[in-house]
């Protein structure tokens, strides 16, 4: 069996060294735009069924390329190359698994092409959207009647440096659109888009954590796919006390607008100088991070008030030397690809995770999670 893995930042890097341990896995190819990130890869994955291929991935004939004659590939990139990886896969006839989320309705365009081609596409294949859509799925499903879902993720430092209380775990140009794009969420079986910061609510984590604060955020393929099973669902995001306000007012003020303004007699985005200015602040100190995890659905079950819910708390991995978002973000992607490999997923198309990982699939995918380190835990409350 032979994988590509496309884009060799944290994530890919720990993608390859997590799927390239499989016997069954011939050859990986850690794919990049730049041969230093590769040589990186190469040398932690200290593998020889590893290869490097420096490719331009931001051009779809190269992305074509990449994985032609692969068994299967997974996309460790932006947004924006997420749409490109999908048609290439379709059209190599490689099995893909995707980390991004958005544009689902256009990705479910090409179910029909991918069904044609024989292949299975994951997208959201990582902790958010990943982990916590087959969390809310499973939860719905252990209910008679569902009411209400709330998926609730963050990545946040260990030791948060003021004034913002967080850092950079992935590109900052994905997280930025967390304050000002509104948040795709499902009420009473149809879609709704709620304001950008939205829906503050105070919450408490097990120590080291404590006190945080979650706004929502988009729902991604679960506001489609489960609207009609559960009368609310939504995404939230945490991050510690005070750090929404502040952004807050930088979003208010017009810094992270996309529109250019002119400095000087020259055009600049806003938002593209607020990144350059806050990047090199929110590099912090230390990389050790902590990922939060906790959804919870509530309904009757027996014709009575409950509760199911799944917590995780996971840290910075020094064994792996990584921290905990690349391996709670890899880990997923790696053994959903794997599952397709084996023949453990059968279904063709654009296939979201929540109907994949559901039902008699979810137990042992989520002891295949804890095997690689991460610990989710469930809890059940009868109300009433």
């Amino acid at each position: 069996m032979k994988v590509a893995v496309l884009g060799t930042g944290m994530i890919g890097i720990t993608v390859v060294r997590e799927i390239a341990a499989y016997k069954h896995i011939n050859q990986v190819v850690a794919v990049d735009g730049l041969q230093e990130n590769i040589d990186k890869c190469l040398k932690l994955a200290d593998n020889e069924k590893v290869t490097g291929r420096q490719m331009n991935l931001a051009n779809a004939e190269d992305i074509l390329e990449a994985i032609k004659g692969m068994d299967a590939a997974i996309a460790c990139l932006p947004h924006f190359l997420s749409m490109p990886a999908i048609k290439a896969a379709i059209a190599a006839k490689c099995h893909l698994v995707d980390l991004v989320g958005t544009e689902f309705e256009e990705k479910m365009k090409l179910d029909q092409q991918a069904k044609k081609a024989g292949i299975t596409i994951v997208p959201g294949c990582g902790v958010a959207p990943g982990i916590i859509n087959f969390l809310a799925a499973q939860g719905i499903e252990l209910l008679d009647e569902a009411d209400e879902a709330i998926m609730i993720c963050g990545g946040i430092p260990k030791d948060p440096q003021p004034p913002l209380g967080y850092q950079i775990v992935f590109r900052l140009e994905s997280v930025l659109g967390l304050y000002t794009r509104p948040a795709l969420a499902a009420e009473n079986g149809e879609l709704v888009h709620l304001p950008p910061l939205s829906g503050m609510e105070k919450m408490t984590f097990p120590e080291p954590v404590g006190e945080c604060e979650a706004v929502v955020t988009d729902a991604h393929s679960t506001a489609y796919t489960l609207k009609d099973k559960v009368k609310k669902i939504y995404e939230k995001t945490v991050r510690y006390t005070g750090h929404w306000d502040k952004m807050a007012v930088l979003a208010e003020l017009g810094f992270l607008d996309d529109k250019e303004v002119e400095v000087d007699g020259v055009k600049v985005r806003a938002k593209k100088y607020t990144e350059k200015i806050l990047e090199p602040q929110l590099r912090g100190k230390s990389i050790e991070d902590i990922t939060v995890v906790r959804v919870t659905v509530s309904g009757k079950k027996n014709g009575k008030d409950t509760v199911y819910a799944w917590e995780m708390l996971d840290f910075y991995d020094h064994d792996r030397g990584i921290t905990s978002m690349a391996k709670t973000t890899a880990i997923p992607a790696m053994l959903m690809t794997n599952w397709i490999l084996e023949g453990r997923v059968t279904e063709t198309g654009v296939v979201p995770v929540e109907n994949v990982i559901i039902g008699s699939r979810f137990d042992d995918f989520v002891s295949e999670l804890r095997g690689k380190g991460i610990e989710i835990n469930q809890f059940e409350r009868v109300l009433s």
